[in-house]
């Protein structure tokens, strides 16, 4: 049975907000959501009543209109709240009092820059964004790109697009000229926010020169706003169509925001798919939706309260930054960090959380594994005291890791292992305040989700691992995908597998617990033999030993050129000084087959240097598999370290 780490004190469960939802629920509709399981099923079964009832509790600020949902049978194609009107900014703008002097955003660019905007603040600065872009012609539907840091004048230059209901979409400022005109010249954005360059990891990385690029391939750009984080405007003037941030603001006065009041549906963002077998997808989600699933989720599944503390470590490349910025409407400060986490050592988050009095603490399940392999120990140097929530994503949290948080990060913290992604702009599973946390499970699924796992056959099963699926209409599903004019891609992504089902694409297991693991992507899960094997449970014994820093593995065709069966490879970056020879592996395979199985048991280990990973962290282990099958790997520019891929190339160790 799989050991429980926490549990939530009787006085915790009856302050949470979920309680507080449920009391209301069974109140106005007479029925029994005396757990966490029934008002799952309740929610599931109800949604209507379900997402009607999370509008109220939510404050949504708009008009709901009659409608919940038409064309409730059909996937995709659903509507929600046909009838409603409202704006995403202004929900996020006006939950505090314009003239609030409380902290909206505390920023830190590594150890370096350290700024707050107060409410009264970050309203001002929106209100003038507004006013610019309407001053250029911005109207509904048009597109704001941002190719910038995660730092303040990024949400402000969100908050002033969607307050005029733009579209907005971003980058990180690491991305290659390619992968930004990759992404910002399918959606042909008239504005263009971007910096003169950012930190990282203690080095200064000016990119005007990128930016000058960028601009030069992108035709519809007609304005490009560059926000001084470096102080340096040299080159400014050899970026077309360039003006500074406060010569741009300058014109413009604070005031009230006009918002334009748009469809629950009216697009919001657009967000890229990883991009890394092709030029990426644009996927449209709307402002309804996103607000909507952002509220329950942040306050329902993560308990976040009026005036807490909201830490997510993100770039603007990734969906967790559209998602910790609605952390606003939720009436929380949000706490932005920019550059290395591993500066100072890696205790600069740390030390975030401790000075800034951080309640929720966001990160990928990679800095986990990360700071578990160095040895910190955050509670011995740092008061972690308003620390009641952990967040993890990006890749399956192990087992370990979660022990390693209870031993050395806090003991009464909820772990909360999330898992969605950039389709829905938000989790199919996540935290539940109210349950305790298993360890290596994410502690159930998302109210008004109804999730599910399929056998290959499309049949529910429980305690055995299959497709992660969802089998009825949520707001939050894409509005469309950018340039799909007749929707089959969007239907190819999501609907092909199980007919008026979304399948997500990931390899899952629903536990004795009611929770969920997630084993990896299924579009990568491993076929030995003919049995899938998810990829991290491999990972999960393979990062165990010590002299392993990281590691990654694919199947591999074999034997070669014949359809059929695979073997297992594994490469294994090592730590420094350590070669890899008969011994080490022998060991690694033995750790292997006496945790798991012998079909887990690679055929072949192999050193590597670096392993290929997206600008968000993500291991790419199809593009691996592509390059090992000798097949074109495209749009290299969504890769953090493309170079990392010719390692894998024409390796000798896998031609036997």
């Amino acid at each position: 049975m799989t050991s429980k780490l926490w549990e939530p004190s009787a006085e915790r469960i009856a302050r949470a907000n979920v309680t507080a939802f449920a009391v209301d629920v069974a109140r106005r509709h007479g029925v029994d959501v005396g757990d966490y399981a029934k008002l799952w099923r309740w929610s599931v079964d109800r949604k209507e009543d379900f997402w009607r009832a999370m509008w109220d509790y939510g404050g949504v600020i708009g008009t709901r209109g009659e409608r919940v949902l038409a064309d409730g049978d059909r996937m995709p194609g659903a509507a929600w709240f046909p009838d409603a009107r409202l704006n995403f900014a202004q929900n996020l703008l006006e939950r505090r009092r314009a003239d609030d002097d409380g902290d909206a955003l505390v920023f830190w660019g590594e150890d370096r820059v350290k700024r707050r905007l107060s409410h009264a603040q970050l309203h001002a600065l929106a209100s003038r964004t507004s006013a610019a872009l309407a001053s250029h012609g911005i109207v509904p539907g048009d597109r704001i790109a941002a190719f910038m840091p995660n730092m303040p004048e990024t949400i402000v230059a969100m908050l002033g697009a969607t307050s005029r209901g733009a579209i907005f979409s971003s980058c990180s400022p690491d991305f290659g000229v390619q992968g930004v005109v990759d992404r910002f010249g399918q959606i042909e954005p008239r504005v263009l926010f971007t910096v003169d360059g950012y930190y990282y990891n203690g080095k200064v990385v000016p990119i005007l020169d990128k930016v000058r690029d960028i601009v030069a391939r992108l035709p519809s750009v007609e304005r490009v706003v560059v926000v001084p984080y470096l102080g340096q405007a040299e080159g400014m003037g050899e970026v077309r169509n360039a003006v500074a941030w406060d010569t741009w603001l300058a014109p413009f006065l604070a005031g009230p925001v006009e918002y334009e009041q748009l469809p629950f549906d009216h697009p919001l963002y657009i967000l890229y798919s990883s991009g890394t077998t092709g030029v990426p997808k644009c996927i449209v989600h709307g402002a309804g939706g996103t607000l909507l699933q952002h509220l329950k989720e942040h306050q329902l599944h993560g308990d976040v309260k009026p005036g807490d503390r909201l830490f997510y470590f993100t770039t603007c490349g990734w969906m967790m930054w559209n998602w910790l910025v609605s952390g606003l409407a939720a009436r929380a400060t949000l706490l932005l960090f920019d550059g290395s986490p591993f500066v100072d050592r890696g205790r600069v988050l740390w030390e975030l959380a401790e000075t800034e009095k951080m309640t929720h603490f966001g990160t990928s399940a990679k800095y986990i594994d990360a700071q578990k392999k160095i040895g910190m120990v955050p509670h011995k140097d740092r008061d972690l005291a308003s620390v009641r929530t952990m967040f993890s994503t990006g890749s399956p949290l192990s087992p370990e890791s979660f022990d390693y948080v209870y031993q050395c990060v806090k003991a009464d913290i909820q772990l909360s292992s999330i898992s969605g992604g950039t389709d829905i702009v938000s989790c199919f599973v996540l935290g539940v305040p109210t349950r305790p946390v298993y360890r290596g499970e994410i502690q159930g699924r998302g109210l008004g989700l109804d999730v599910d796992v399929f056998d290959d056959q499309g049949r529910p099963i429980a305690g055995e691992q299959g497709e992660l699926v969802c089998k009825s209409p949520f707001p939050s599903m894409p509005v469309r995908f950018w340039n799909d004019p007749d929707g089959a891609k969007y239907r190819s992504a999501y609907f092909e597998r199980f007919p008026g089902i979304w399948c997500h694409g990931d390899w899952a297991e629903i536990t004795a617990h009611d929770g969920m693991i997630i084993y990896g992507r299924s579009d990568t899960t491993l076929n030995p033999g003919g049995v899938r094997i998810g990829t991290a449970e491999i990972y999960r014994q393979v990062e165990q030993l010590p002299e392993v820093i990281e590691s990654l593995v694919i199947g591999q065709d074999w034997p070669p050129g014949e359809v059929g069966d695979v073997r297992v490879v594994l490469f294994v970056k090592l730590a420094d000084g350590i070669a890899l020879d008969e011994a080490l592996a022998d060991r690694i395979k033995r750790t292997i087959r006496t945790n798991t199985t012998p079909r887990h048991v690679p055929a072949k280990v192999v050193q590597v240097t670096d392993i290929p990973r997206t600008k968000s962290g993500k291991i790419v282990e199809l593009a691996v598999r592509h390059v090992v099958h000798g097949r074109e790997v495209r749009n290299l520019e969504a890769l953090a370290n493309p170079e990392a891929l010719e390692q894998y190339r024409d390796r000798l160790e896998l031609k036997s």
